[in-house]
């Protein structure tokens, strides 16, 4: 991934805390030749190793487990908050025009190898995880133990564990860095001015959260 020094992230808390707010992941892999891209959930576990480890699922059909290129470490995506940024925001457009568009955006590359799961406990530990993390914010959550114990069983017949050790994390927060004062704060101006939830959250970012 190119990164502009400005825009570089390399404290490992704060991108690690990103993975756990946008935990939705792009995971490229090798397969045969051939580059695969594969969309899961991931939940990350910082505790278990200096850059953490990411724990996830897929389906027993999907063949990256018979077909991944082990020696060749996978490539995980984590993509956060995005919005265009229009120049007319820029109270530099008035003084001189020279300005033209460009997008905000907050990214995560994770690198590591991939160890396929299969272990019934360790299923059951990921999965309520998994889950009571989505559901903890719902007036009733959802447990994996609500439903039946012997139907929980079939399921995981479907499904395969994922565990990727991270070897390499890339941090990206494009968030109008590269500009002067008073367009820094045009930017956060007009991103709360639109009515969408994305300019509203990337206007919080560019004023300093991180993500």
């Amino acid at each position: 991934m190119f990164q502009p020094p400005m825009f570089n992230e390399e404290r490992i808390d704060v991108m690690q805390n990103m993975i756990k707010n946008h935990p939705f992941a792009s995971l490229v892999s090798m397969q045969e030749d051939e580059i695969v891209a594969d969309h899961i959930p991931l939940v990350i576990h910082s505790e278990l190793a200096d850059k953490g480890v990411l724990r996830g699922h897929i389906s027993r059909a999907n063949p990256i487990s018979e077909k991944l290129d082990e020696s060749i470490e996978v490539l995980v995506m984590f993509q956060g908050p995005h919005h265009y940024i229009t120049p007319s925001w820029y109270p530099s457009k008035v003084a001189h025009e020279k300005v033209v568009p460009t997008w905000n955006y907050i990214v995560v590359h994770a690198r590591g190898k991939i160890k396929f799961i299969t272990d019934p406990n360790w299923m059951l530990a990921h999965l309520s995880e998994l889950t009571d993390r989505n559901e903890k914010e719902r007036k009733m959550p959802w447990k994996v133990t609500d439903a039946p114990a012997e139907f929980i069983s079939r399921q995981f017949r479907g499904i395969i564990g994922i565990e990727i050790e991270i070897t390499r994390l890339q941090g990206t927060w494009k968030t109008s860095q590269n500009k002067a004062k008073a367009d820094h704060q045009g930017v956060i101006d007009g991103l709360n001015a639109e009515a969408s939830d994305s300019a509203k959250l990337m206007a919080i970012y560019v004023g300093g959260a991180e993500a």
